[in-house]
């Protein structure tokens, strides 16, 4: 198991980790404003939301692949629900940008985000793919 050295906790990703950086909650007047202004439907939009916001966070490059590689995984399964992460949660102190919830089609939102990805991660994830992945494991 990958232990992120930063929580010294295992290091699980899921394909809802690529939406962290949209949370607008108790940020609605700032981050929700600018967030606001783009539309997830439209390709240019979402384009300038994955690389702006959704690949820029830090991350280490070993994160960086095996987030990669559990999208990867997800948006092979043709039955993932990538509906389902976009969906609200009255019970978690968490929220999406208005409008997100009934996004047109939430898989082209994450296959662009795998798209998008592979290019500017580029480095990142052929160094990864180049180690031995088991050195990476600790328990």
């Amino acid at each position: 198991m990958f232990i992120d050295p930063g929580t010294e906790l295992p290091y699980i990703p899921t394909p809802s980790y690529f939406l962290g950086c949209f949370d607008i909650y108790d940020r609605e007047e700032t981050l929700g404003e600018e967030l606001e202004k783009f539309d997830p439907n439209n390709a240019a939009d979402r384009e300038l939301l994955i690389t702006n916001y959704s690949l820029k966070g830090k991350r280490s490059y070993r994160e960086k692949f095996l987030l990669y590689k559990c999208l990867e995984s997800a948006l092979l399964d043709e039955a993932y629900d990538f509906q389902a992460l976009l969906e609200h949660d009255c019970q978690e102190c968490s929220s999406l940008p208005n409008g997100w919830d009934t996004m047109e089609n939430p898989r082209i939102f994450f296959e662009d985000i795998y798209k998008l990805a592979s290019k500017v991660w580029a480095d990142d994830l052929r160094k990864a793919e180049a180690e031995d992945r088991s050195t990476w494991y600790y328990i």
